[in-house]
């Protein structure tokens, strides 16, 4: 009998295996008759921010939102609030170009200029010697812009190099946001990520570590005045009903959304461990002699929202996966820097960003979900081997 195809993502195995909890919270949500906000979005905000302070640091606020893509609008809105760069100036916001596009469109959508820095060779992350130097070209180069903000990416589910990150935003006097929206439950130095910055955003996109079904998002802070700011612009700059104090937009998270992420919350430590035993076991049958594993910093706890190799013929490694029953994808197949909406456009650092463009088209994606099963595990891994021995040959 033919084996089944291993997808690459199956976020409906989750959603199964807790239909009776989903059945539940739906007749609840139902049943109460408050469909916007309310009750059930104020206590996921509630749980999430108890949940990612973990005892390592006091519980800030999260704001719940519509999407991942408007926590970093809302959150670059609300610094630009309270901390407004000097008259004349645009505010600069630097971030990777090897990133998922909603970084870049958020940035934009804010009224901000976006500079696009190189990423770390091992990790994929944000290099700071990249966005030093793209801060030190602003500074000489553009007297139009103002440094406001930095916008680290936790791709994958490996933290940012934040010390060094944070070092150069305290030096230039600008803030970090962190973008943790595949990172939920990463760690650095012992402290989950979104909490190390003056705030982090999420997003809960159905294959991400804490999923929804269908779109919703937050932002965390440990900052009160920025948490007012944003709890305002997320439902029209209300800070008394029907009443706009400041220019907001409409996103607010669904609480039928908020009650799915409750349930989903409880089990996401257990989700978590599985996906790091599952990386654990990739990279122990995997050869190493074509093809490059992800690696973990030692300072670091990798969240493996996805376990991304590299490999110089990455499609047709792609290809051969698939004719053996496994689905892979590609995280992300153009850096934004060069998508046609872009390219030649945005600013980029000083020196290019030639670690991007040498590793995009070389990642590829493997099945990483926490309910895949041991003997797929393995067909994955062996279905590698015998790539290898076939290149090797």
């Amino acid at each position: 009998m033919k084996n089944a195809f291993i997808p690459f993502a199956n976020p409906g195995a989750a959603f199964q295996a807790r239909k009776h909890e989903y059945d539940e919270a739906f007749s609840r949500v139902i049943g109460s008759g408050q469909y916007i906000l309310g009750p059930e979005v104020e206590t996921f905000e509630r749980r999430f921010a108890e949940w990612l302070a973990d005892a390592s640091c006091a519980a800030g606020d999260c704001i719940g939102v519509a999407n991942g893509t408007d926590a970093i609008e809302i959150a670059l809105r609300a610094l630009q609030g309270l901390f407004p760069v000097p008259s004349g100036k645009l505010p600069a916001v630097f971030t990777v170009s090897h990133t998922a596009v909603a970084t870049v469109a958020a940035i934009e959508r804010a009224g901000c200029v976006p500079i696009l820095v190189d990423i770390d060779e091992a990790s994929y992350t944000m290099s700071p010697g990249s966005l030093e130097a793209a801060v030190n070209m602003v500074a000489a180069e553009r007297p139009d812009l103002a440094p406001m903000a930095v916008i680290p990416v936790h791709l994958y589910g490996h933290p940012c190099d934040l010390d060094a990150i944070m070092g150069i935003g305290e030096r230039h006097g600008m803030r970090i946001i962190e973008d943790c929206a595949q990172a939920h439950g990463a760690a650095y130095r012992g402290k989950r990520v979104g909490t190390l910055g003056i705030a982090g955003t999420f997003s809960f996109y159905p294959t991400k570590n804490l999923g929804a079904i269908g779109d919703a998002g937050a932002v965390y802070t440990g900052d009160s005045a920025l948490a007012a700011e944003m709890r305002a612009l997320r439902q029209y700059g209300w800070k008394q009903r029907y009443v706009s104090a400041i220019p907001g937009i409409n996103s607010r998270m669904d609480p039928l959304q908020a009650a799915f992420l409750d349930i989903n919350l409880r089990h996401l430590d257990a989700d978590n461990a599985a996906r790091r035993s599952i990386a654990a076991r990739y990279d122990a049958l995997i050869s190493r002699a074509t093809i490059t594993p992800p690696v973990a910093k030692p300072e670091v706890e990798h969240a493996f929202h996805l376990y991304v190799l590299r490999s110089k013929r990455r499609d047709a490694l792609a290809a051969f996966l698939h004719e053996r029953g496994v689905g892979t994808a590609v995280h992300y197949p153009q850096a934004v820097h060069s998508q046609p909406a872009y390219a030649g456009r945005v600013i980029i650092a000083p020196d290019g960003l030639p670690i991007t463009e040498r590793v995009v088209p070389e990642l590829l994606s493997l099945p990483m979900f926490p309910q895949l099963i041991q003997a797929d595990v393995e067909r994955v891994a062996h279905a590698l081997l015998a790539w290898d021995k076939e290149q090797s040959s």
